[in-house]
């Protein structure tokens, strides 16, 4: 029977969570929006393309679209074929469009045009999901309304052991548990850039990681040397409940299913009188 140790105390937690977002202050100073926009309603749009596809194809697709549609009135008139044709490259390009255009009627008429500033009617329109609202109030108006969590900060404070929840939704209830207001938009920026340059998903440079003495590592293996101290608590949770990292098994010895056949001993057969 497997062990496990006593949670950690939510204070410990806490200041974890807030020497994280001071050292990625340090190192990423400048906490902005991957995606490009001019205005309000231009990142709005960019946001919906950029779901299931990267910043770097959203960019690439937005200039002609704004071109073309530059406002909510705009965009609402457009056939559904020339929305599709615009960002079909950024993936689910039917849905997206669809999303779109749904998303610039509604500001048409039930907002006059312009866009709301609270997250309940901001979720009202299609395609505007809880993680658009936070990165639309957060980015466009300044507005600490949650903790965006996109693919990188979810990997990220997992791996970190900030949280144990897999669902956006929970990750983010953790996270405004443990950090500052003043910390909820910038952390998000700042956790994604990170994400991009030194913490990748598939090839993660910890050597080079400035979070490295702050970090559970949950579910990677063990860097070869020792680590510098962290001055942190020991974790609270194995590794295998973060990063979906199995605990090692006995190996399993494997019995032949026939058991090998014994050589019969040869019978004498009597000899008869008169041989």
């Amino acid at each position: 029977m497997v062990r496990t140790r006593a949670p950690r105390r939510q204070e410990a937690r806490r200041q974890q969570a807030q020497a994280v977002a001071q050292a990625l202050a340090q190192h990423y100073p400048v906490a902005e929006c991957a995606l490009r926009h001019e205005n309000p309603f231009q990142l709005l749009a960019a946001t919906i393309l950029s779901a299931q596809c990267t910043d770097e194809r959203v960019n690439l697709v937005t200039p002609e679209l704004f071109r073309q549609f530059p406002t909510p009135q705009a965009l609402a008139a457009a056939s559904q074929e020339e929305v599709e044709r615009l960002v079909q490259s950024t993936g689910f390009f039917r849905a997206k469009a669809k999303n779109l255009r749904g998303m610039a009627q509604a500001l048409v008429d039930h907002h006059q045009g312009e866009l709301p500033r609270t997250v309940d009617e901001l979720t009202k329109l299609p395609g505007v999901g809880r993680k658009t609202a936070n990165v639309l109030l957060g980015t466009a108006f300044g507005m600490a309304t949650g903790v965006v969590v996109d693919t990188h900060v979810r990997r990220i404070t997992r791996l970190l052991g900030l949280t144990r929840n897999t669902d956006p939704v929970k990750i983010e209830r953790d996270l405004v548990a443990l950090l500052p207001p003043e910390e909820w938009i910038n952390f998000s920026h700042r956790l994604i850039h990170h994400g991009r340059r030194v913490c990748i998903a598939r090839r993660p440079r910890c050597a080079d990681c400035p979070l490295l003495t702050l970090c559970d590592r949950f579910g990677l293996k063990p860097l070869p040397g020792p680590l510098p101290s962290s001055g942190r608590a020991p974790t609270d949770q194995p590794s295998s409940d973060h990063a979906g990292a199995k605990s090692p098994r006995k190996p399993i010895v494997r019995r032949s299913a026939v058991a090998p056949k014994r050589p019969k001993p040869k019978r004498q057969t009597p000899k008869r009188s008169g041989e």
